[in-house]
């Protein structure tokens, strides 16, 4: 197989801003495969709060394809070499993606059904990002009216966060869930929790930093139902999860690509766990390779694309709140403006 990556920055429509930090562009890594006669797609979508960046995932990938051998279908032996080199997660799943399309474009099958699962998840959160309670009120109230549902953006550390979803909730009947992003201490978030259990909030993402010891505690005692992200990066993770939360968010960055979503997803079955899909600011191409795995989920929160001033690339349809993936071979999608080399 032949491997090929650039790097690509992304800009988002307006500044995004969660609990800590404020983005107007981010920068992701397009990997392209190429074995006999198909072409496969898949993109990195590094995060500096977990030590990676383009930088650091073009230099795995620089490396990495002695890895893959000549069988695109040997993802499991592909996974376990692969496994032997620690971190870039991002990159990983750039290149599970790529081998999957590649694999479903061999075959003529979409890689949902190669994954034997159905074609449409549950309807994708719209992100309300962090500002102040009328501001959010304000930009939710405009929130395009296919989005059946709202992720509201909170962690702003001036004892505002129950004030945002009041303000929010006074002006539309969606449902709606919160994402802290690691920014509350324990008696906080079972102050907070209870107040936004009246509100009619259906569940909290992420209140605590990742790894608190007080996780257990606040499972016990929250008035909402817990899932963990920053908590949660792949399998090893999920049995831990299970002690400090109702539900894990699965991030294809994060846990090396949907091989390891689709196992994730298993085991938080066994353990009577909610399971979330989320993402990260992709485009198309990556929202396409979530997309296959929705199905398997309660909750899908896959807005990157949806957020960027021009996604450049096309096959995921928006539809009723859904993002639905393409029926054409592999992920299904294509380049809209492809690069002119």
């Amino acid at each position: 197989m032949e491997l090929s990556h650039r790097t690509v920055t992304l800009r988002l429509a307006q500044p995004f801003t969660i609990s800590r930090e404020t983005s107007t562009e981010e920068e992701v890594v397009w990997v392209e495969l190429r074995h006999d006669g198909a072409t496969g797609y898949g993109e990195a979508a590094p995060q500096p709060h977990y030590g990676e960046s383009a930088e650091s995932a073009s230099a795995f990938l620089e490396e990495a394809g002695h890895l893959l051998g000549e069988d695109p279908f040997a993802l499991e032996e592909i996974g376990r070499r692969l496994a032997e080199r620690p971190g870039e997660m991002a990159a990983k799943s750039a290149l599970d993606a790529a081998l999957h399309d590649v694999c479903g474009k061999v075959v003529g099958l979409p890689v949902w059904r190669l994954l034997g699962l159905e074609p449409v998840g549950p309807p994708t959160s719209w992100t309300v990002w962090l500002g102040d309670p009328d501001d959010m009120a304000r930009r939710a109230e405009d929130v395009d009216p296919r989005f059946r549902r709202l992720k509201l953006k909170l962690g702003g550390r001036d004892g505002l966060d129950v004030e945002r979803v009041r303000a929010v909730s006074g002006i539309t009947d969606l449902p709606l869930m919160v994402d802290v992003n690691e920014y509350w201490e324990i008696e906080e978030a079972i102050e907070n929790i209870s107040a936004l259990a009246e509100l009619g909030v259906e569940y909290v993402e992420q209140p605590l930093r990742a790894g608190s010891p007080d996780g257990p505690r606040l499972k016990r005692e929250s008035a909402l139902p817990i899932y963990v992200d920053e908590d949660c990066h792949t399998l090893a993770d999920v049995a831990a999860c299970a002690e400090r939360a109702h539900g894990i968010n699965i991030k294809l960055a994060k846990s090396g690509g949907i091989r390891e979503a689709v196992r994730m997803a298993t085991a938080a079955r066994a353990l009577r766990l909610g399971v979330m899909l989320g993402c990260m600011v992709e485009s198309g191409l990556g929202i396409a390779a979530g997309c296959q795995v929705a199905s398997l989920c309660d909750h899908v929160d896959l807005d990157g694309n949806l957020l960027l001033a021009q996604d450049p690339w096309r096959g995921v349809e928006f539809r009723n709140g859904v993002q639905v993936p393409s029926e054409a071979p592999g992920l299904g999608v294509y380049e809209a403006v492809p690069d002119p080399r």
